[in-house]
């Protein structure tokens, strides 16, 4: 099939559709930012969305603008299986393999409507229609921007939930401008979304700062007891049992960050966080210059990502999963140590 055009996709939403938006299971600030900013585009252009993820997401992010349009995925299957099945357009935000939407990797699979990925992650899957798709980017709210203003020329209609959506999504997959995606045209689009009605101080302060009180204990006891610095490599790791997330009733959200705490220690190049959650082992890589979290999740892990944040897991134990991790440190030895 010949993939669809930037300027076929303007026409087809120059009249309502049905159009569902959907992003990745256990979705981030990037991934709400974006599905949210996007949403208030479409629907102000008279379109008919629905906005379904595949689960629950972090508490941090529950003040965003509009959050009381998603709808979660298993909360009603059948009625989203039809919503899915009914929509012209379907798009896909932050991520580009269906398998990264779980249970609603089938039903998007099979759905007759025209399939339009938006994303900045590598290696594409391959089953979209659409693809407007940058690995380079920092955010995919980052490429939610660029697709209205350069591809459907529509840079006079931001509103300023709009723009706090967006913001939120490049500040939170840039470590709040710190990471080395954070380019000159991040820093230009992040003055026009002030300028569009972003509230920078406000949304910093619902992200970083509203933590609960069993977060904090928990991130002090991780940092005290799981925390291991492997010196002769630069890395640190921190294993998380599922004891520790019973313990501090840990909720989805609540290990956000963690891993970077010890990225964070002088010296260290290379991060790793391990965590036990009961049906599988997840491992989040974090790292400083050229050493490739991607590489080592992709061949070790079951995962990939970016350069310097990637993701993976295991159905291994977590000592298991542990002592593998370990075990490749010496394949990585003269980056790690350069």
């Amino acid at each position: 099939m010949t993939m669809l055009k930037s300027e076929e996709l303007k026409e087809l939403l120059a009249e309502p559709k049905h159009i569902v938006i959907t992003t990745h299971y256990k979705p981030d600030g990037d991934a709400l930012g974006s599905s949210l900013g996007l949403y208030f585009w479409l629907t102000a252009k008279g379109h008919h969305v629905n906005l379904i993820v595949p689960s629950d997401f972090p508490a941090f992010l529950d003040w965003l603008p509009g959050l009381e349009n998603v709808q979660i995925y298993t909360q009603n299957i059948n009625l989203h299986n039809q919503q899915i099945e009914a929509a012209d357009l379907l798009f896909c935000l932050d991520f580009n393999g269906l398998a990264r939407i779980h249970e609603m990797g089938d039903p998007i699979r099979q759905a007759k409507g025209i399939k339009c990925m938006i994303d900045h992650h590598l290696d594409p899957e391959g089953f979209e229609d659409y693809a407007f798709w940058d690995p380079s980017a920092a955010a995919t709210a980052q490429l939610i921007y660029r697709f209205l203003v350069n591809e459907m020329q529509d840079a006079n209609n931001i509103s300023a939930d709009m723009a706090t959506c967006l913001y939120t999504g490049i500040m939170t997959d840039t470590g709040s401008f710190r990471f080395r995606s954070t380019t000159s045209e991040i820093h230009r689009i992040i003055a026009t979304l002030i300028d569009c009605g972003a509230q920078n101080w406000a949304i910093h302060e619902e992200i970083y700062n509203s933590s609960s009180e069993s977060r904090l204990k928990f991130l002090g006891f991780c940092l005290l007891n799981r925390l291991e610095v492997i010196h002769e490599y630069n890395t640190a790791v921190i294993h998380v049992t599922k004891e520790d997330l019973n313990q501090f009733q840990v909720i989805t959200g609540d290990t956000e960050g963690l891993v970077n705490y010890a990225l964070s220690i002088k010296g260290i190049r290379l991060a790793a966080l391990i965590i036990d959650r009961n049906e599988q082992i997840k491992l989040s890589l974090r790292s400083i210059g050229e050493v490739p979290c991607n590489e080592i999740c992709k061949l070790y892990f079951n995962g990939g990502g970016h350069l310097n944040a990637s993701g993976g897991n295991s159905k291994d134990s977590l000592a298991v999963v542990i002592a593998k991790f370990k075990s490749i440190l010496p394949n990585y030895k003269e980056i790690l140590t350069k």
